[in-house]
């Protein structure tokens, strides 16, 4: 024994706490007369360092043995080792070996003596967090005290002996998973327990209906794993909201970490991070809330608190006005189920009862009620007021018939016009009821106004310029005309002239008759041709047309521009 004690020389550093002895960052060191505590590697829970040799010898009282449990080993994936013999030197029966098994028993390891030997070496790369062990020492007799990391146990016997019942139950933030919630102490000729004890870890995902509670990413506070996909939903009373704080925040630049002011993912997303960021706080406006982190698949997190640490807490709504009292003689009404701003309550009176004050109240944006709350008190019968009629270009709020005694009515005008007197009228109760002044007038605008006069002006000018042109059209027709008319006449007085000049027919000889038995004998006149058939007299002295006024140019055959064609039968 004095050769272990020389092999383990000054690298003993002890902390005692209550009735925990830990020993401290050292390499190894021998822990003698122990009841309970914790060995951990260098540096933790920061990462060990390279070519380490680690050895730590347990040594419990005399008739006692040991129970140790891992509540942390992770060690890099080269060839860092750890290894747990159950005995005092480097040739007895090793119990874990970190190389041959894969997983940690939960149950812990049990000495078959006074104790245990542990080995920690690391190689030349690569590190991490390390190991943390929780070691006791227990009496025959009796089961070794269980224990449960980020949970808490009851029992009605702390001697752990034989009957003893624990009932575990994990931190807020962590789930029971493995083993069971609660064990006993079994068999006095070799005490044990007759269940695992069981673990608590931060799970991904879940649901929670508390009215507070903590979400944590999962393995918190050791590192979450890459590739997650975790969703997370709270639900409180229908009325309440969710105020939440995000205490811690340090997750890789990839991952992310949403909040959705819903039961869904296809609710109104409050905020989306990734990073680090110091601690701020979250309000829903809904009684549900959805918690949803992403891994980043390709990037691994190491590290001791890195992740996310989210408390939440039921609170009172803060987006709505508080409920409004009841009337006596009465009721009222709301807009809305939910009194959010901009409801609008309406207060009415049973019959034979009138409302006196304001029947409508808003919730407002600072979430306070405008006016003062009504009453209704009996109301004396007046006649009703009959409409006041509306104006030309204005337009009443109302067009009922009859307006009862207290009830008002509003004028506005139509676009362009200025109402002119007051723009609301109200029935004054009385016998009769009547109205508190005449309906307003509407007139238009003085810039429209004007605008109109020059259009008009302009219309008139139009108009008076087409009578102007059509005037002196009809003074040009009337000149033509006159010009024609006199040009006319003294043409057809021109005519008569040449006519009255008596052509000497008869010194016309007698041979020089016509060779033809008819004579044509056409007058031209203007464009204007005639063919009077004139019998000829047998004496060709006279004149061929007696009578007439006019002188006929005859010349037989010919072309001239005034022509008399003569059908004259030949002499016997």
């Amino acid at each position: 024994m004095s050769a272990i004690r020389d092999y383990f020389p000054l690298l003993l550093l002890f902390v005692t706490a209550g009735t925990d002895r830990v020993a401290k960052a050292a390499c190894g060191g021998l822990i003698s007369n122990i009841t309970v505590g914790r060995i951990v590697s260098p540096g933790f829970p920061s990462n060990y360092s390279n070519n380490l040799t680690c050895h730590w010898l347990l040594e419990a009282p005399e008739g006692q043995r040991i129970h140790i449990h891992f509540e942390k080993v992770a060690l890099a994936e080269d060839d860092d080792r750890l290894l747990i013999k159950n005995g005092n030197n480097f040739d007895a029966a090793a119990l874990y070996d970190s190389y041959k098994v894969e997983y940690l028993p939960n149950e812990g390891l049990l000495s078959m003596s006074r104790h245990l030997f542990a080995e920690m070496t690391t190689d030349a790369t690569g590190t991490s967090t390390g190991i943390a062990i929780r070691y006791q020492a227990f009496a025959a007799g009796h089961c070794y005290e269980p224990f449960v990391k980020y949970g808490n146990l009851t029992s009605s016997d702390h001697t752990w002996a034989v009957g003893a019942v624990v009932e575990f139950a994990c931190d807020t933030g962590y789930t029971l998973e493995q083993g069971s919630i609660t064990i006993e102490c079994i068999d006095s000729n070799n005490p044990q327990w007759n269940e695992t004890e069981p673990a608590c870890r931060a799970v991904c995902s879940g649901e929670v209906t508390d009215s507070a509670g903590l979400v944590l990413s999962p393995n918190w506070p050791e590192a979450y794993e890459k590739g997650q996909d975790c969703i997370w939903g709270i639900h409180v009373e229908e009325d309440k909201r969710i105020m939440v704080d995000i205490q811690v925040l340090k997750i890789g630049n990839k991952d992310l970490l949403t909040f959705y002011d819903g039961d869904d993912l296809t609710a109104k997303v409050l905020g989306q991070y990734g990073g680090s960021k110091s601690r701020f706080k979250l309000y829903t406006s809904t009684a549900d809330l959805t918690i949803q982190f992403q891994s980043d698949p390709a990037t691994n997190v190491y590290g001791y608190g890195n992740g996310f640490k989210v408390h939440f807490f039921e609170v009172s709504r803060n987006d709505t006005c508080p409920e409004l009292p009841e009337i006596s003689n009465g009721w009222k009404s709301s807009s809305h189920p939910e009194l959010v701003q901009g409801s609008v309550v309406t207060y009415q009176c049973y019959p034979g009862y009138q409302v006196v004050g304001v029947e409508l109240r808003m919730c407002q944006w600072d979430l306070t009620w405008s006016g003062d709350l009504p009453s209704c008190e009996k109301a004396e019968m007046y006649k009703p007021c009959g409409h006041p009629g509306t104006p030309t270009y204005g337009i009443p709020s109302s067009n009922k018939l009859h307006f009862q005694a207290g009830e008002t009515l509003h004028y506005t005008c139509l676009t362009g016009h200025q109402l002119l007197g007051e723009s609301i009228l109200n029935c004054v109760p009385g016998h009769p009821s009547q109205w508190s002044g005449l309906p307003p007038v509407c007139k238009a605008h003085a810039a429209e106004y004007d605008e109109h006069r020059l259009d008009v002006s302009t219309a008139d000018m139009r108009m008076e310029s087409a009578q102007v042109v059509l005037a002196v059209f009809i003074l040009f027709l009337i000149l033509i005309i006159g010009i024609y008319l006199h040009f006319s006449k003294v043409q057809r007085k021109t005519l008569q002239l040449s006519l009255s000049s008596n052509l000497p027919y008869e010194n016309i000889p007698e041979e020089s008759t016509f060779d033809h038995s008819v004579y044509e004998t056409t007058i031209h006149l203007g464009q204007t041709t005639f063919h009077p058939h004139i019998q000829t007299p047998r004496l060709w002295g006279q004149s061929i047309l007696q009578g007439s006024s006019q002188a006929l140019e005859l010349t037989p055959h010919s072309h001239q521009r005034l022509r008399l064609h003569h059908h004259i039968p030949l002499p016997p």
